[in-house]
């Protein structure tokens, strides 16, 4: 459920603000409750959960031969 609040910033402020969201192609609405997810921590609990998904995904590929210890510590001259 979404919840109204009351701010209170400079005109100025607030416009160049409207102004850049704009430019990005979104709203200042929409743009503040992105501000408020990562100030409230709760994007960063998203974003580990994509990257777990993804190493998930990643360790069920099958990258070919396995390297010896050797092999990976060699030095190339």
């Amino acid at each position: 459920m979404l919840r109204n609040i009351t701010l209170s910033a400079d005109e100025q402020l607030i416009n160049r603000a409207r102004e850049k969201a704009v430019a990005a192609q979104s709203t200042l609405n929409v743009e503040f409750r992105k501000w408020l997810e990562t100030y409230a921590g709760t994007q960063d609990e998203a974003a580990v959960t994509r990257f777990r998904d993804v190493m998930t995904q990643l360790s069920q590929l099958d990258a070919g031969r396995s390297f010896t210890r050797d092999e990976m510590n060699e030095r190339q001259p």
